[in-house]
């Protein structure tokens, strides 16, 4: 099933690495994001991210002292339609500590999973392995959707590769 179908109208929550390979321009996930993002701007599909993607986005930009990167982030960030930019309140950062006691999530994740839950997000589209499945929200792996790389079965395990014989 594609990404597209799999959201279905929403609304999906979005991870900052998301965001991350669409501005940067990742080679392989970008053009799956781009569609994903000309849906939500064209108000086809809901989407939401917390405030904490905006704070992981601006990190390196800033560090680099890259000022139009940075201000690139904030725009598709802020100025997106169809796109709502979650700030905390005190329930938010409530539930997110109940999330963090429950799962033993990292504050950032913890933050991010509640704020899809709060919106009522069917699902949470991210590339960590390592967020545990949380009730009442779809866990999508952005690579799960992705076309096998020429390196790649359809599975994602690496294609074999013929063994040389050693030079003698």
């Amino acid at each position: 099933m594609e990404l597209i179908e799999r959201v279905g109208g929403g609304p999906v929550a979005l991870d900052s690495a998301i965001f991350i390979y669409f501005i940067e321009d990742d080679e392989r996930r970008a053009p799956l994001i781009a569609s994903l993002l000309q849906r939500i701007d064209q108000g086809q599909l809901g989407a939401v991210t917390s405030a904490v993607t905006l704070l992981e986005c601006l990190v390196v930009p800033y560090r680099d002292g890259d000022l139009a990167l940075a201000e690139r982030y904030e725009a598709l960030l802020t100025r997106s339609r169809g796109l709502t930019l979650i700030d905390f309140d005190r329930p938010l950062l409530r539930a997110a500590a109940q999330l963090r006691a429950a799962l033993g999530l990292k504050t950032p994740d913890a933050l991010q999973l509640a704020a899809a839950l709060r919106t009522g997000a069917k699902a949470f589209l991210t590339n960590d392995r390592r967020l545990p499945p949380v009730a009442g929200l779809a866990m999508l792996q952005l690579d799960d959707f992705l076309p096998p790389s020429a390196g790649q079965h359809a599975s994602g395990a690496p294609r074999a590769t013929k063994k040389r014989a050693r030079p003698r």
